[in-house]
């Protein structure tokens, strides 16, 4: 009896270690599956029927929420190549409008209804920035090719960006001031660079109540950051959604130039934030350092 007790008790505790072992085999399975991203089902060699129907149930949801994502990227695929159409196309009818403006405005002599026709020029220019910052984002989201990295000084190419931009500066009695830093090499693709610089100027032009200052310095990471006192009640955490503007009871307009920066600062692996200390707003950029 003694014997026949012991045997069964033997019997189930290697049955159990098994088990733990072919439960483990899964984990393991799995594992992998998430670390290489890969689509190898569960193996299905178990010697539990319980194991095996949970393995084959394991595999109909994993192909189920495959198919699932699969969807959902070629839905974001058309949706993007539908916006970006769409947005390319918005500008043959916009270009149409002002051009007839500029005609109209060469015919009209009453200064009343010059007056009239500046105002709705104005406006046009402002749908024409949008158009081209709603492409110029739509564009980025959807380009696929990795940016392509190479060792930049920040403190040089902030400096060419902002002498490239002087006369509109001067048009809009500003300047920006760097302030003085041993060189901050990253790493990061020029264009894209470039492009977050100036969509920081054109912000300091839109929003600046005083002259602007640029930082850059290195902690972990390269850092540069634009700042500038404001009046402005805009909330620091939203400044980069897209077409947000502090107060929506106003005519003027969103952009999305803020949106672009982080978009295009997160595609090189960094980030992009904004703060307010004091009366100053500055908007922060953080990127991979190179030495």
């Amino acid at each position: 009896m003694v014997f026949i007790l012991s045997a069964v008790i033997l019997f189930l505790a290697g049955y159990v270690i098994l088990l733990r072992k072919q439960i483990n085999q899964i984990n393991r399975q799995l594992e992998k599956r998430r670390e290489e991203n890969t689509r190898q089902p569960i193996s299905l060699e178990f010697i539990d029927s319980g194991l095996t129907r949970l393995a084959g149930n394991m595999n109909r949801c994993l192909k189920s929420e495959e198919k699932l994502r699969e969807e959902t990227v070629s839905r974001e695929k058309e949706q993007k190549e539908m916006i970006a159409d769409l947005s390319h196309d918005l500008r043959t009818p916009l270009t149409a409008i002002k051009g007839y403006q500029q005609l109209l405005m060469a015919t009209l002599a009453e200064e009343g209804q010059r007056q009239r026709l500046r105002t709705a020029q104005k406006h046009a220019d402002e749908l024409g920035k949008m158009i081209e910052q709603f492409f110029e984002y739509s564009l980025y989201s959807y380009k696929q090719s990795e940016p392509k990295y190479e060792r930049i000084n920040l403190g040089a190419l902030i400096a060419e960006c902002v002498a490239e931009m002087v006369p509109l500066l001067e048009e809009h009695e500003l300047s920006i001031r760097m302030e003085e830093t041993d060189p901050v090499y990253a790493k990061a693709d020029r264009e894209m660079l470039i492009r977050i610089i100036q969509n920081l100027i054109r912000n300091c032009l839109a929003y600046a109540d005083s002259n602007a200052v640029v930082r850059v310095e290195k902690t972990k990471r390269a850092v540069f950051s634009f700042g500038n006192q404001t009046t402005a009640t805009a909330d620091p955490d939203r400044l980069f959604d897209r077409f947000y503007r502090e107060d929506r009871s106003t005519s003027r307009p969103g952009g999305m130039g803020l949106a672009i920066v982080k978009l295009l600062a997160e595609q090189m692996g960094g980030t992009a934030r904004a703060g307010k200390k004091e009366g100053w707003l500055w908007i922060y950029v953080e990127l991979p350092s190179d030495g």
